[in-house]
């Protein structure tokens, strides 16, 4: 099993749109039985899975109350399970740094049997929980936005990080039209892309992945060409 962490230090970056489409494109392109486990208290990529949770559950994992496979609920796509997030992941920093355990979430992982890959949606900033998945994680996919500000983030996470964890820099949410995007792409032409594009907007509006409402699109192909690129980093 390989986890795959989508994190970003800013918020409003894409990180839900990019678990999503690549938990999709796991079950889909790679035929992995794949778990995205939703740590955003926002909960958006549990409702875009349409997963009938139970309410204020999902810090009981973290708390050893319940274990995570219990959680696990299949959704209407074959192969892919989701753990809900809701409110009580508001108090998870808090509880994680009362129980000083610093490799927590790396341990409820390892007994997630039957799974080939695990998507964490990670919600935003430096806190207990990023630490978990920063020790936590095999690759972390990280949404940078064509903008100083996002870029200055992406290098913060580097620099905390100091190369103990593998690093995938993403352009998210790129229109080439702009030339502080054309310029932002230009200078890192490694990095993969994600376009903006109005339908990728609607996946919300759907409550399904991309490659599921709009599979020929430019969007899908970007999600596809992307998980391709993860799976070889993670063999």
């Amino acid at each position: 099993m390989k986890t795959v962490a989508i994190y970003s230090l800013k918020g409003g970056v894409g990180k839900t749109t990019l678990s999503v489409n690549l938990a999709w494109c796991a079950t889909s392109l790679s035929a992995r039985r794949t778990l995205l486990w939703d740590l955003d208290p926002q909960a958006a990529a549990s409702f875009i899975l349409s997963a009938d949770a139970p309410r204020d559950r999902a810090q009981a994992a973290f708390a050893k109350d319940v274990s995570p496979a219990r959680l696990a609920q299949p959704t209407a796509w074959p192969r892919l399970d989701l753990i809900a997030a809701d409110a009580s992941l508001r108090g998870l920093d808090q509880l994680l740094h009362e129980l000083d355990k610093k490799k927590r979430l790396h341990k409820l992982l390892s007994g997630l049997s039957g799974y080939d890959r695990v998507v964490l949606d990670c919600p935003p900033g430096l806190t207990e929980t990023a630490e978990q998945v920063m020790r936590a994680a095999d690759l972390i996919v990280i949404p940078v936005v064509p903008s100083p500000l996002a870029q200055r983030a992406y290098a913060e996470v580097e620099r905390h990080l100091g190369g103990r964890t593998p690093l995938m820099p993403v352009h998210s949410m790129v229109d080439r039209r702009r030339r502080l995007h054309a310029d932002a792409v230009a200078a890192q032409p490694d990095w993969p892309i994600i376009p903006m594009a109005s339908v990728i907007e609607t996946i919300a509006e759907h409550r399904a992945p991309i490659g599921a409402i709009a599979p020929k699109s430019a969007a899908a192909t970007a999600f596809a060409d992307l998980w391709r690129s993860i799976e070889a980093r993670l063999a």
